[in-house]
């Protein structure tokens, strides 16, 4: 992504939020934690410019594992006046390169919704011991298989205040209920999106709707899966501009 894209990305956002009190003084740093024995190593990233402690919103990894792209995403929120976490599923050192590590890695998650859940609960539990972090408004955004963990987590009744999900996996899984759902829901989708069609977004919009939860769905035409993954094929900058816009005025709406 160019740096001209960066800081338009980033400038939008601020004045959508009306942001910019507090001189940016980022403080960013890995965190290593553990779940059931094993180390898992995720990413924090505050703004220690301000004086109480900020809203924190949880990042969820692509398949590929956590690395550099949800590192910068958490960092633009911090910039944004949030705290922000980048969740580590996968475990210390475990970053797939390949497209078939990425499906196993993944797929043992999809397989083991229980586990996929515990190391959600563990990083919201790690995030909000972290310092400048306000636990109690709270968020959680994801990105593909990231997006599916997030309606994961929320059919799981984490005491969240928001979901938002990016081109996620919109399948769940057989026997699953939102009965426990706490938050308002943000699903972002591309219509044109391969992994989950505008089929399942008819589902779930039906499934929501008869479950009676809040939620809000924004589609942009034309769109694909990865639309808002810089330097893939799918990439897509104006999707990408404003699914970040949406949500940030979402996130502002519920935790500010």
């Amino acid at each position: 992504m160019s740096s001209t894209l960066k800081a338009t990305l980033a400038g939008t956002a601020a004045l959508a939020l009306g942001a910019g009190a507090a001189q940016a003084q980022i403080r960013t740093e890995a965190v290593v934690y553990e779940v059931d024995g094993v180390a898992y190593e995720g990413f924090v990233a505050v703004n220690e410019g301000y004086d109480e402690d900020r809203p924190l919103v949880l990042v969820i990894h692509d398949w590929d594992g956590l690395g550099d792209y949800e590192e910068r995403r958490a960092t633009m929120l911090a910039e944004l006046g949030f705290a922000a976490f980048a969740v580590d599923l996968y475990g210390q050192g475990v970053r797939p390169t390949t497209t078939e590590e990425s499906r196993a890695e993944s797929g043992k998650l999809y397989a083991d919704r229980a586990a996929m859940r515990a190391r959600l609960a563990a990083a919201l539990e790690t995030a909000g011991a972290q310092a400048g972090v306000d636990a109690e408004t709270a968020a959680v955004i994801g990105y593909c298989f990231g997006g599916a963990a997030v309606l994961e987590f929320a059919r799981a009744g984490a005491d969240l205040d928001a979901f938002v999900s990016f081109h996620g996996g919109l399948q769940a899984p057989e026997g699953a209920t939102w009965d426990t759902v706490q938050g308002d829901l943000l699903l972002l989708h591309g219509s044109a999106d391969p992994v989950s069609g505008m089929e399942d977004v008819a589902a779930l919009a039906a499934t929501l709707n008869e479950a009676e939860i809040d939620y809000r769905m924004e589609i942009y035409g034309g769109a694909r899966h990865s639309f808002t993954v810089w330097g893939s094929g799918d990439y897509d900058p104006q999707a990408d501009l404003q699914s970040w816009n949406e949500m940030l005025t979402f996130l502002d709406e519920r935790l500010r």
